[in-house]
């Protein structure tokens, strides 16, 4: 996620620009820091200071952890990155039903109306900006990137759409690879004579899966597919409504049909519920489940993936898939590029080799800007990517992107002129397995001049070419600040010993009404240790105290410290799938009270139970057993609120809307003890929750 993006916008490789991996890994090595140099000024930024409306909707997995915070830095966000004008999301991922939106620098809530879905708002806004700009400043040029989140998981998408494909993919994922790839070649988007390289081993073959998972597997990839044509159409929204204005015909349109391959995360089976492949509970997903559960699948219930036999089948023809940036079926993703004013060859093909890093000077090229010497009085160093322009008009035009690297924790390959070496580290699906040494990587090599699909591995036949790459490979590693090369688990996990930056530090974090929505990378670590909530708070004279006062996470894990009918509560929610209510057996009554949380971690390890205790006014009022707890993350998009509970709800027995507690709350606390087991994380487990949400 984040590498792409940073180089599509930069037009410079991801390491030059910082941005060696995504954000949440950082480390003070120059090509992984995830804070662009003011040398590399983004695309929109140099539009924008040569008269150009510029804005973004969707997706920024470019901002570093440690700034994604309401209170910043905000020097990364897209709004003070080049974009006048920025509606979506920070991050990797979000709940297409209630995502965590940004407007600008500033959170907002998604309407409670329960047909709400981010695809059409996103789709609507882009709609509403354009003819703003068209109807005010009508002579100026825009630059509009819209870069929704879909197709990442979760899969969400309204029921109808996913009724549409009920039996589609009965076949399994190895028909529907060999029926993609006949057409492929029947759509000429692929050579005659390419090769489909096999299943790769740990991935199962269809005919191998149990005959009960089978309808459920093919469900995820109904739902995947439900969510594709969603995205589809309310992109198509967006290009009728430019045809309405009058201007699509000169306007130039990058589709760019993803930022990676297709994702592996989803493990063998797939997930309902994400979060249970990183904190324990997949246990949970049995079978049986899954069937009782089957058409909450893509629904505000569901934080669903689909299975690795479906992600290996949409890379078709190619190996492997996101995260292996060694092979194509990692990083290889269709493009269409439209200008019917300047393009002359509607609806042929083009085989040039180019890179993402090609698409920013493509669009000075064609805007007719030079690259800037210098922004802001800081030198620029040139785009490491060339304009694809010459090929538009031009099908048997010599390519002029002849070398490009390529490295990704690890897997790594090099392109150059016609030939690709490459070795692949890690695989996406084993999550959890320990890295070989760099010097046991097996190397491969291919000649994609008649090898389209890199199906023919010449290592063996020709060392001496292996041998030439290779050396390239490290001649451009050491020129884009690739070394040393990274797959460490244990340190870039922890942030002081990674050396990023972090504001999570300390043992007491002291809150206010109105905090909403701090991430778990800018809130205080409650998990794997002993910790306790206080707030003082003023219960109203009449009618009986509801709603949340502390709310971390939401409906896919987490905690809440709430009043009920009066009454004190607190609710643990694993995964959300198994939940524990504990309530207080006194009232709180009227005026002011202090009322307190104390969660005593069982110990013995990560992810275990305790017990949590309720006071008012110092007064124990009721306990209860939590089973379990998450070790290592609640969400990657919900966050931490005081006072109401954003986003999906950690507890789904409140009694006023959203949680919104009906007291006052002058303050409140969260205090850890010193009991922490965080340092019994496995390193590995703790990469993999991470990986699974980039």
């Amino acid at each position: 996620c984040s590498p792409t993006r940073a180089a599509l916008l930069s037009g410079r490789n991801h390491h030059a620009v910082a941005m060696g991996h995504i954000t949440e890994t950082a480390t003070p090595a120059p090509g992984y820091r995830s804070t662009r140099p003011n040398s590399a000024v983004p695309l929109p930024e140099i539009l924008r200071q040569n008269g150009y409306n510029t804005a973004q909707f969707g997706k920024c997995h470019e901002v570093p952890v440690w700034e994604s915070g309401p209170t910043g830095p905000f020097d990364h966000w897209p709004a003070f990155s080049g974009f006048e004008r920025f509606y979506g999301f920070i991050g990797g991922e979000t709940n297409q039903w209630t995502p965590a939106l940004i407007d600008g620098v500033s959170t907002v809530e998604a309407p409670l109306d329960p047909g709400y879905h981010l695809m059409p708002d996103l789709a609507d806004k882009a709609i509403d900006y354009v003819r703003l700009q068209k109807s005010l400043t009508p002579d100026k040029p825009f630059f509009v990137y819209f870069a929704p989140g879909a197709t990442h998981a979760p899969h969400h998408v309204p029921k109808d759409w996913i009724a549409k494909y009920k039996g589609s993919f009965d076949q399994g994922w190895d028909a529907l690879r060999e029926a993609t790839f006949a057409r492929q070649r029947e759509l000429g988007v692929i050579p005659a004579d390419a090769v489909l390289t096999p299943r790769p081993d740990g991935i199962p073959a269809w005919d191998d899966m149990p005959d009960e998972l089978k309808p459920i597997l093919a469900h995820q990839m109904e739902v995947y597919a439900a969510f594709l044509e969603y995205a589809d159409h309310h992109t198509g929204r967006v290009i009728d409504a430019l045809e309405e204005l009058g201007v699509l015909d000169d306007t130039l349109v990058y589709f760019i049909i993803g930022d990676n391959g297709a994702s592996a995360e989803g493990g063998i089976n797939g997930a309902f519920m994400l979060t249970t492949a990183s904190n324990g509970g997949a246990e949970y997903e049995t079978a049986a489940f899954w069937k009782q559960h089957l058409d909450e699948v893509g629904g505000p219930t569901a934080y669903n993936h689909y299975a690795v036999g479906w992600a290996h089948a949409l890379c078709t023809p190619y190996q492997w898939t996101k995260q292996v940036a060694s092979h194509y079926g990692g990083t290889r993703n269709g493009t269409i590029v439209h200008w019917p004013a300047r393009i002359s060859g509607s609806g042929e093909l083009r085989s040039q080799w180019h890179h993402v890093i090609d698409v920013a000077p493509t669009i000075l090229d064609l805007a007719g800007l030079a690259q800037p010497h210098t922004v802001n009085g800081v030198t620029q160093v040139p785009m490491h990517g060339v304009s694809m322009a010459y090929t538009f008009n031009d099908a048997e035009a010599d390519e002029r992107h002849l070398t490009q690297y390529f490295e990704i924790m690890g897997n790594r390959g090099i392109y150059h002129d016609g030939w690709t070496a490459q070795t692949k580290h890690r695989t996406p699906w084993d999550v959890v397995a320990k890295g070989v040494d760099f010097s046991q990587d097996v190397w491969e090599l291919y000649d994609t001049r008649t090898d389209w699909t890199q199906s023919d591995n010449l290592a063996a036949a020709q060392p001496d070419k292996l041998a030439e790459l290779q050396q390239l490979f490290l001649i451009e590693a050491v020129r884009h600040n690739v070394l040393p090369i990274d797959d460490r688990a244990a340190e870039r996990m922890n942030p002081q010993l990674a050396g990023r930056p972090t504001l999570t530090t300390g043992d007491t974090l002291r809150l206010y009404p109105g905090m909403t929505r701090l991430g778990e990378n800018v809130a205080i670590n409650v998990k794997n240790r002993s910790y306790a909530v206080t707030a003082e708070i003023d219960a109203p004279a009449e009618g009986q105290l509801n709603g949340a006062i502390i709310a971390q996470g939401g409906r896919t894990g987490g905690w809440s410290f709430f009043a009920e009918n009066g009454k004190l509560g607190y609710h643990y929610n694993h995964c959300g799938l198994l939940r524990k209510t504990v309530l207080s057996e006194a009232e709180i009554g009227t005026g002011r009270h202090q009322v307190r949380a104390e969660f005593a971690y069982a110990g013995g390890g990560i992810g275990r139970g305790g017990t949590v205790t309720l006071y008012i006014d110092g007064t124990a009022v009721g306990s209860g057993a939590i089973e379990r707890t998450h070790p290592l993350y609640y969400s990657f998009d919900e966050g931490l609120d005081v006072g109401i509970d954003t986003g999906m709800p950690v507890y789904e027995g409140y009694l006023t809307e959203r949680g919104k507690f009906n007291g006052t709350i002058q303050w409140a606390e969260i205090q850890l003890d010193q009991d922490d087991h965080s340092h019994m994380i496995d390193p590995e487990d703790h990469l993999a929750a991470v990986m699974r949400h980039q």
